[in-house]
């Protein structure tokens, strides 16, 4: 009998042993990861399940599964995509959970799951559920770099959280107050770069997360918006067969007034059925056409766009931009149509979107001469842009928000050109007229003098002008530009 135990009990043993998870980020794993991380999802998550048949209890395909639906949520905001794969978040942390706590795929593990829940909250207006995944994600990847310091996917996701949470703007300050969590930009950012310039075997092989994530804090956080679109090309990013690094440098260009080069991108970039299908190209290309004020092509982008994206993020912003593009046409009957819509459609969380319902309530359209330089203006094209505004000055325009927009906008074309003194003349203008107005123009000439000062050194001037900027209550993009200011804070104070 006490055989027969024996034998049984290292049966049971045997067993236990055998049903043991890991994480064994394997050759499979690595491609799957790399297809993941270039937008080809389908090709990503096939390699998953081939490495999930040759090790059922290894635990890195599930993040890679985490990465896949976390993209898809993110891009395409598909409510019924969100109803199948928004719950597997949790289902994924509860079988990480049951991996070993001596791997340092753990705690990274955990965290990651964490963070894209986050994010996807964020994108479908669950705030209070991203500030809890925040938190968590925050603490378990501080946990990871305590036990496993040299472990270098863990700088990555830890200094770029440091970062941000350090530069939070006040409309989502209490995400950070309420969860006890503090942040240094200069702390996250050095972190962070010391990543991306890592030979660490790791590093190497988390690099598409680095190189899509690094340009956006180097172009949001620390203002580097030229050295942010450099990297892409310093690194030789591959932006004709990676999607993911292509969206990156054209949302950055287009933010950064460099319009034709983002369309180029787009053009370039390899058209195979691989790739997620995603409305974010529609509506990137529409951006690059109306910037140029080539009103029919916009319309074709935009509109497509909206037919076929099932979200809400910059729904209402991109139905503006399609009613100024009738509008421009002098299709007014359309462009109060397609304003109707921004009433009924569309959310809130975006400041672009908050603006564009600002607008439409009020029923009014935007001076034509104004709004063609604006677009002009914000699409890189600044001779052109200055040559409609020549010889014209605020005598020329006879409402108030007008003389202020103009003073606004001949400071930004003087700034674009590199006329800075003449740029801060005029700043100075657009912040006198609009300081207590509710457009954003007043706020955002501050920060530009900021900017400007910034640059030539004399920080007590730059920090004195950003702090003007977040002096300033009850304006449109009050969120984002205050976030630029508080970044620009820190940078001037080494903090």
């Amino acid at each position: 009998m006490k055989t027969i135990l024996v034998c049984i009990s290292c049966l049971l043993s045997g067993l236990t042993l055998n049903a043991q998870k890991v994480y064994e980020f394997n050759s499979t794993c690595q491609q799957a990861y790399q297809e993941i991380t270039r937008l080809k999802i389908a090709n990503g998550l096939a390699l998953a399940a081939k490495a999930r048949q040759q090790n059922p209890d290894n635990l890195i395909p599930l993040l890679i599964e985490s990465y896949a639906d976390f993209y898809v949520l993110f891009l395409n905001e598909d409510p019924k995509e969100y109803e199948q794969r928004f719950p597997k978040f949790l289902e994924r942390v509860k079988e990480f959970e049951a991996g070993p706590k001596s791997s340092p795929f753990y705690y990274y593990c955990l965290s990651m799951a964490r963070l894209h829940r986050a994010a996807v909250s964020l994108k479908f207006g669950k705030m209070w559920d991203a500030g809890w995944d925040f938190r968590r994600a925050y603490q378990l990847i501080k946990e990871n770099r305590k036990e496993f310091s040299t472990f270098a996917p863990n700088d990555l996701m830890y200094g770029a959280l440091e970062a941000i949470v350090g530069t939070m703007p006040k409309g989502y300050k209490w995400i950070a107050s309420l969860f006890g969590m503090k942040g240094s930009m200069k702390d996250g950012m050095k972190t962070v770069r010391g990543f991306v310039n890592s030979n660490d075997p790791w590093a190497k092989l988390f690099f598409n997360d680095g190189a899509f994530l690094y340009p956006y804090l180097l172009f949001y956080l620390e203002n580097k918006k030229d050295e942010a679109l450099a990297f892409t090309q310093q690194r030789k990013l591959d932006l004709v067969n990676n999607h993911l690094h292509a969206y990156m440098t054209v949302n950055l260009a287009i933010n950064n007034k460099q319009s034709a080069y983002a369309e180029e991108v787009m053009k370039q970039r390899n058209m195979s059925g691989e790739y997620l299908r995603t409305q974010v190209w529609d509506f990137e290309m529409g951006f690059t056409k109306i910037y140029h004020l080539e009103t029919k092509e916009a319309i074709h982008y935009l509109e497509s766009f909206l037919n076929n994206f099932k979200g809400k993020f910059y729904v209402r912003d991109a139905l503006q931009k399609l009613s100024w593009c009738y509008y421009l046409q002098g299709n007014l009957p359309k462009a109060d149509e397609v304003r109707k819509s921004i009433l009924q459609r569309g959310g809130t969380d975006a400041d672009a979107d908050k603006q564009a319902l600002k607008e439409a309530k009020t029923g009014k359209w935007p001076n034509m001469l104004l709004l063609k330089a604006r677009l002009l203006s914000d699409g890189g094209y600044h001779s052109e842009a200055a040559g409609l505004l020549q010889g014209k000055t605020e005598d020329d325009f006879a409402k108030e928000e007008e003389k202020l927009e103009f003073a606004y906008r001949v400071a930004r074309i003087y700034d674009d050109l590199g006329r800075e003194d003449e740029a801060i003349r005029n700043y100075l203008i657009a912040i006198r007229l609009g300081e207590h107005r509710p457009e954003h123009f007043a706020a955002r000439a501050a920060l530009q003098i900021g900017q400007i000062y910034e640059n030539r050194g004399q920080k007590a001037l730059a920090i004195q002008y950003y702090q003007q900027c977040l002096d300033m209550d009850d304006h449109e993009y009050k969120n984002s530009l205050d976030q630029r200011a508080k970044s620009g804070i820190a940078r001037c104070k080494g903090e």
